[in-house]
């Protein structure tokens, strides 16, 4: 025993060495982003100001692409696979990571063990907003009108499964009231009704709808995150009213499984100096979006809850993988 431990910790040093050498000497080539989604979606807007902010920190060209299909699962399968040496990322959203794999059969990757968390890039809440006919100006009057009307109330999505869907079945299990869910294909039509008073309300990105709740076409009653939100401090959160309740819609950048210590710890450095930039947080200003920041280990955290959140909530909504 004496022996073998005589003979490997000189290997185990000149590994060492060598792994720190290779981080302090990192990037010495362009880095590839690899986004798992078609490009002018928000993962695409969100990795493109941070990839032009860490190629301004490092010197090196931080170069996005996008590889969209399968509900982001390609894109995520391919940087799983990827080499651990830093020169392969995923910029992604809570869709490929916290929604998508209870949603999918088929599991292409490993949301929790298959990739390096470095950090929380951003975030963006939804808001509830109501038709203006509908008597209610807070979501405790809502929540007793739809306990009055058991499955009266409507509320629209972008679709079965999207997180704007996913809000809504998280707020009727938490506000233990029963509505029916009408899904579209996109987010025009979701919004076109509610405005037209066909559909009671939805969740929705605050800028997509900012200007139609200013005009009184809407009105917004709270904010789905856990805090109320820069643009929009008048609104308060729908878990002032039910507490606990949280929806987001998130991105992280992450490396591939096995991604050393030394360059995470580079990477998030340098991507928490670019998400506390004012340049950057006026860009994600003008999408809705809230820059993050924080360490590995609070995005690996914060993914793990929300992964279970989203889990719990497929599993009571009784929607079956495809």
């Amino acid at each position: 025993m004496m022996t073998t431990k005589k003979f490997h910790l000189p290997v185990l040093t000149l590994l060492l060495i060598a792994g720190a050498a290779a981080a302090q000497n990192y990037p010495a080539k362009p880095v590839r982003v690899i986004v798992p989604f078609p490009p002018a979606g928000a993962a695409d807007i969100v990795a493109r100001h941070v990839s032009n902010g860490l190629s301004e920190g490092f010197g090196v060209q931080f170069v996005v692409e996008n590889r969209g299909g399968a509900a982001g699962a390609i894109g995520a399968e391919l940087a799983t696979r990827a080499a651990p040496d830093g020169y392969t990322l995923m910029m992604t959203s809570s869709s490929t990571m916290s929604i998508n794999p209870h949603l999918s059969a088929r599991q292409a990757y490993d949301p929790i063990n298959g990739f390096t968390p470095v950090a929380l890039t951003g975030f963006s809440a939804n808001v509830l907003a109501v038709h203006p006919s509908v008597p209610a100006r807070t979501i405790k009057e809502l929540i007793a009108l739809a306990k009055a009307k058991p499955g009266v109330m409507t509320f629209s999505s972008n679709g079965s499964g999207t997180i704007s869907h996913l809000t809504g079945e998280l707020f009727m299990q938490q506000a233990g009231i029963k509505m029916v869910h009408i899904p579209y294909k996109g987010a025009s039509g979701a919004l076109i009704d509610v405005m037209a008073g066909q559909v009671t309300l939805l969740f929705a990105a605050y800028p997509s709808i900012a200007a139609q709740v200013r005009a009184g076409k809407l009105r917004a009653l709270a904010v789905t995150s856990s805090k109320r939100i820069e643009l929009a401090p008048e609104l308060p959160t729908v878990a002032e009213a039910l507490p606990g309740f949280e929806s987001n819609q998130w991105w992280g950048c992450y490396g591939p499984p096995g991604l050393p210590a030394a360059i995470v710890t580079r990477l998030n450095t340098e991507l928490n100096k670019v998400l506390r930039s004012a340049d950057l947080r006026k860009k994600f200003a003008a999408d809705g979006i809230e820059a993050g920041g924080g360490t590995p280990a609070d995005l690996a955290t914060y993914l793990k809850s929300d992964f279970e959140r989203w889990g719990k909530v497929v599993k009571a909504a009784g929607i079956k993988p495809e």
